[in-house]
């Protein structure tokens, strides 16, 4: 992160590294799909019919996803930024967009059950498809006027949205899954477990730790440029993260829930679709927009977040009873 931010902040890293405008950086989008592919390709299918086992369970992430995060996230948003639309705007865009990307790495950098957290993204990119624009729609068009904002019009492309989803989740699943089938025909299970699998999963790592420094890198100037606006977007988002990971982890506890299923359930209510509400702040409101600031704010507050919420679980991993 330092190092990111020193980079974009005074050398002229962001000019030689700048994407296509309107769209995620190439590099992020690669970074992200080699850091996905390990986990997802030690995915095993045939487990996944069991996430819908438990109904309670998967209800309860159902409900954490889809109605209790957007709630939350609106309720900071307009406790913090209501004086501020455009920042107000990009923290729901957030809110709404339910991780489908990035909770696979957290997940299995915690230890948390890879196949159960793998169902539980199928499912919120589903969702993410065919609800993300009808959400976004009511919490930035219908809300508002309820609590006193003004009122707005605004359209989600909902291509937008598919094509996220199936960039950022269907092309590492399907990259993975076809590594795995090919070592299993090839070899054998055991040589993909033992084996390759271990030598990949450093790509992940490394994948991460490059990612965040382009990150921190093309946006290291705008951070060091405006603080305050950085802090003010920053304060809802870590609550935002924290909340949802300790309400979700302490739930799922009282429900009966082992750790690797616990974790999982935390970490996808508790993470976000950082790279769909950014290409939807971009393409809706405009690259030097106040709503793509707060998107690109985002991911700069919960890479780090979440880092350290992988190391709270890790803690609560060895004092966990079932």
């Amino acid at each position: 992160m330092a190092l990111g931010v020193a980079l974009g902040a005074f050398t002229s890293i962001e000019t030689l590294l700048d994407g296509q405008p309107g769209s995620i950086h190439p590099g992020i989008a690669i970074g992200l799909i080699a850091m996905m592919m390990p986990p997802l390709a030690k995915v095993n299918l045939s487990q996944l019919p069991r996430v819908f086992n438990n109904t309670r369970l998967l209800a309860t992430s159902l409900l954490l996803n889809w109605v209790v995060g957007p709630i939350f996230m609106f309720a900071l948003a307009w406790i913090f930024v209501r004086d501020q639309p455009a920042y107000f705007n990009g923290l729901i865009l957030i809110g709404l967009a339910r991780c489908i990307a990035m909770v696979v790495v957290w997940n299995d950098l915690a230890c948390g059950d890879r196949d159960y957290a793998a169902g539980l993204v199928g499912l919120n990119s589903l969702f993410q498809m065919f609800f993300y624009a009808a959400y976004a729609a009511f919490f930035l068009n219908v809300v508002p006027p309820w609590v006193g904002m003004a009122e707005q019009s605004l359209s989600i492309d909902a291509m937008l949205v598919a094509q996220s989803v199936l960039l950022y989740l269907g092309l590492p699943f399907a990259l993975g899954q076809a590594l795995r089938w090919f070592s299993i025909r090839l070899r054998s299970e055991k040589w993909f477990a033992e084996v390759l699998a271990p030598r990949i999963s450093p790509i992940t790592l490394i994948a991460l730790l490059a990612t965040i420094v382009l990150m921190f890198s093309l946006k290291g100037d705008q951070v060091l440029a405006l603080p305050m606006d950085v802090l003010r977007l920053a304060l809802p988002l870590l609550i935002y993260f924290l909340g949802m990971f300790f309400f979700t982890f302490w739930l799922a506890k009282r429900q009966g829930a082992d750790y690797p299923t616990t974790a999982a359930l935390s970490f996808t209510s508790a993470g976000n679709n950082f790279e769909l509400a950014i290409a939807v702040a971009i393409a809706s409101f405009g690259l030097g927009s106040g709503e793509a600031f707060a998107g690109v704010i985002g991911p700069l507050i919960e890479v780090p977040a979440l880092i350290i919420l992988v190391q709270v679980a890790l803690r609560a991993k060895k004092r966990f009873v079932a």
